[in-house]
Formats: C-alpha cells, sequence, structure tokens
C-alpha cells in the first residue's frame, strides 16, 4: 500500500478522482502551510508543493508531483531515484486572461481612467491603441504562453513565439523561432511576453540592453519569473516613457512596500496572483493531471511532465 500525501485545497470530487487512481492508497490531506516532518517521511508519493526544506527529510519518496508548472529548487533537493513533475498545462486559462486583462487595461488606458476616479477627475485621457494587427511576441510557448498567443491570434494580432527548441507550429502562430533570436525579434514586437521557468537562461534575459531593443510604446508582460527582468534596467527605460510594463513578478518579490518600482511610471504590478488556486478550473486541472500521474505511477507507466534535473524544464516527449 502507498502512502500519499496531498497538499492543495482539494474538496471531495478532487479527492475522488485521486483516490480511484490509487485504489487502496494511504491517503493524507495536509494544507501546504500545516505540513510537517512526519508527513513527508513516510510518504511515496506527494502531490503538491511541500516546503524546500523538507524535501531532505523524504525517507521513502518515488514521486513528488508539484502543483505549479515551474521546478524552483525542487530538482537538487529531490532525493536519489525519486520522480519530480509538474503541472504544466493547469495554469494557460488562468494565467493568459490575466495577461489579457493587463494588456488591455495599458492599450485603453483604463489604469489611467481608475486613477481619475480615485479623484473624481472627469477627463479624457486621448487615443488608444488595438489588440488587432498589433505584433505581439511570446517569450515561452508552453500551455501560459501558447494560450496568450492564441487568444491574442482570435482578436486579430500577429503571433510570433520563442521556444527552446524548434517543433511543429501551432497553426495560430504566425512564426516559430528560438531564444537565439531574440535580439532581431523584439524591435518588431508591440507587445512581449514573458512566461519563462526560472533558470540559467532566463535570469537577466531582460537587461537594459534588450529593453532599449523594443519597440517603442510598447508593452512587456512578465508572469513567469521577477528575475527574467532586470528591475533596475526597467525602472530607468519606464521613468522615460519608452516602454510600459505589466509584471505579475518582480525582483525581488515579494515587493517591499518602500520599493520605488511601485510608483515607477507605466509599471503596473499583482503580487503574483494570475495563477495560483483563484480560478478554480486550474486546481480542477492539477488534480486532473496528478490523479493521471498517480494512476501511471501505480501501473508502472511513464510519468507525465518529468521535470529535467539539468534544465528546471518539463522534458519535451512526457507533456500532459
Amino acid at each position: 500500500m502507498f502512502n500519499i500525501l496531498v497538499t492543495p485545497p482539494v474538496n471531495e470530487k478532487h479527492k475522488a478522482m485521486l483516490e480511484n487512481a490509487c485504489p487502496g492508497g494511504d491517503f493524507h490531506y495536509v494544507l501546504r502551510e500545516n505540513v510537517k516532518e512526519e508527513d513527508v517521511k513516510e510518504a511515496d508519493v506527494i502531490i503538491g508543493n511541500v516546503p524546500l526544506d523538507l524535501v531532505g527529510k523524504c525517507e521513502r519518496l518515488k514521486l513528488l508531483h508539484l502543483n505549479m508548472a515551474g521546478a524552483d529548487g525542487y530538482p537538487e533537493r529531490m532525493p536519489e531515484g525519486a520522480v519530480l513533475a509538474n503541472s504544466s498545462g493547469a495554469y494557460g486559462l488562468a494565467i493568459s486572461e490575466h495577461m489579457l486583462g493587463m494588456l488591455l487595461s495599458i492599450k485603453k488606458k483604463l489604469y489611467n481612467y481608475h486613477a481619475n476616479q480615485l479623484h473624481s477627475l472627469w477627463q479624457d485621457e486621448g487615443g488608444v491603441t488595438s489588440i488587432e494587427d498589433a505584433v505581439v511576441l511570446s517569450v515561452g510557448m508552453g500551455d501560459i504562453g501558447g494560450e496568450f498567443t492564441r487568444k491574442c491570434k482570435l482578436l486579430g494580432a500577429y503571433t510570433m513565439g520563442i521556444r527552446r527548441t524548434l517543433r511543429e507550429k501551432p497553426e495560430w502562430l504566425d512564426e516559430l523561432h528560438t531564444l537565439s533570436e531574440l535580439d532581431e525579434l523584439l524591435p518588431r514586437a508591440d507587445v512581449v511576453a514573458l512566461s519563462l521557468p526560472s533558470g540559467k537562461d532566463s535570469n537577466g534575459l531582460m537587461d537594459e540592453r534588450r529593453l532599449r531593443l523594443m519597440k517603442p510604446g510598447a508593452v512587456l508582460i512578465n508572469v513567469g519569473r521577477g528575475k527574467a527582468i532586470k528591475t533596475d534596467a526597467l525602472r530607468k527605460v519606464c521613468c522615460e516613457g519608452r516602454i510600459y510594463a505589466a509584471l505579475d513578478v518582480t525582483d525581488p518579490e515579494p515587493l517591499p512596500a518602500d520599493h520605488p518600482l511601485w510608483n515607477t511610471p507605466n509599471v503596473y504590478i499583482t503580487p503574483h496572483i494570475s495563477g495560483f488556486f483563484h480560478l478554480p478550473q486550474t486546481l480542477d486541472r492539477i488534480i486532473k493531471i496528478s490523479a493521471e500521474n498517480l494512476r501511471r505511477f501505480v501501473s508502472g507507466e511513464t510519468i507525465l511532465n518529468r521535470v529535467d534535473s539539468a534544465t528546471g524544464y518539463r522534458q519535451e516527449n512526457d507533456r500532459a
């Protein structure tokens, strides 16, 4: 009998899905913030995130299925022989809609009008721009970047995508490139969307040089990891009025209350909430992927969304 620890805030429907995937399993439902060392020591399978400092306490772990789309900090702490998987494929709906909301708020000056409302100011803010005919570049073409470009294409945008390796191009994408071509693509884009996990290829990707390659008036969206953008460089370029930035992630994070990024012109911030469990469908999708992996674990099949310990990305041939 397998001992299975589940940390997301599941409901009865979710529990039934998981338990049907592993009949006879010994399930323990403990929210992440309440997980203790004794909970992980006996776990054969963990579904959901656990504090990083407890991963090394696992004595029987064979599978850790994270409830996030990345794998920050987990690969290097995994016990030998244990498989690490993530929930990539669960977040595209929620985060792509959040990205569209922030983008439209900038393009239609809704942030300006909300600020005016707070001061009871009835004032026309002038011209706006459209997603239709805009050139949208997604740096990262997983579930999140793919869903964002698909939605932008439906709204009439010209879409370009960057991924680590060239594979078959999705039908809604006009151009597919690799990261080596980023510098040539930035000056063409009206919107640059980052949905990259943390890693050596993404940390510091958007430095001052690349920010200045962007088209004047372009919008930079970041929903991946804050370290992908050099914060001081972003402040400098935005203070000049050159570009706009919509950030759901920042560096540092959480952003201190006295940090100057809060008050930087043309920068709009949400506190890393575009994913998480705020949209009910996201948790449904996480549990669906987790249950399938639990079934595969029991039957000895290949696990979906396995994380490559060397890159921190999910392996290309194991996608959910």
